[in-house]
């Protein structure tokens, strides 16, 4: 069974968060919560829900993954780009060429760990500035090598479904599309 981590920080964006967290659980994925920061309970962006992680990124250091997902939201995505311990471990996924998805705010991140400079991107136009040396090329997801990046909280299916295309058959993977009516 693969495993994946998506990194909650407060502020998240709901969507960007709860889509990849429903699509992994539909495909028969292991996906572990990770707050960052010193509480399991995680606020989201507009204060809408707050969601109760398994664990805090300082306890594991998250290395027996498949894929790690970095969803956006404001400030969610300024936190997790601010976290060291984020950046250790979006190196680490990026250097072993493991899956690192990101979207909205969250590719910005990417900039900040050092990784997967001049990698063809897409994000939210709000920090299309932010992303340096990236090839910014719009549009709702694009992926390059073991990079999956999309550009906000209307992607959110697409870019769960994109991340799951890369974790699960394409039979699991219809089964997946057929029951959401996608």
């Amino acid at each position: 069974m693969k495993k994946v981590y998506i990194l909650l920080a407060d502020g998240f964006e709901c969507v960007e968060a709860l889509s990849p967290i429903d699509v992994m659980h539909r495909a028969g994925v292991e996906l572990k919560r990770v707050a960052v920061g010193r509480n399991l309970d995680v606020t989201s962006s507009h204060g809408l829900m707050t969601l109760r992680c398994d664990m805090l990124l300082g306890d594991s250091l998250l290395e027996d993954g498949d894929a790690l997902i970095l969803p956006g939201g404001n400030p969610g995505y300024i936190n997790l780009r601010n976290s060291e311990a984020v950046c250790r471990v979006v190196r680490h996924y990026w250097g072993s060429g493991r899956l690192v998805a990101a979207i909205c705010g969250a590719p910005t991140v990417l900039a900040a760990a050092g990784v997967a400079h001049g990698h063809r991107v897409t994000c939210h136009t709000s920090v299309i500035n932010d992303m340096g040396d990236y090839l910014y090329e719009g549009g709702r997801v694009v992926e390059q090598d073991n990079l999956i990046t999309a550009a906000g909280a209307g992607i959110s299916i697409d870019f769960a479904l994109a991340i799951a295309a890369r974790l699960v058959g394409a039979e699991t993977l219809s089964r997946v599309r057929q029951g959401m009516e996608v």
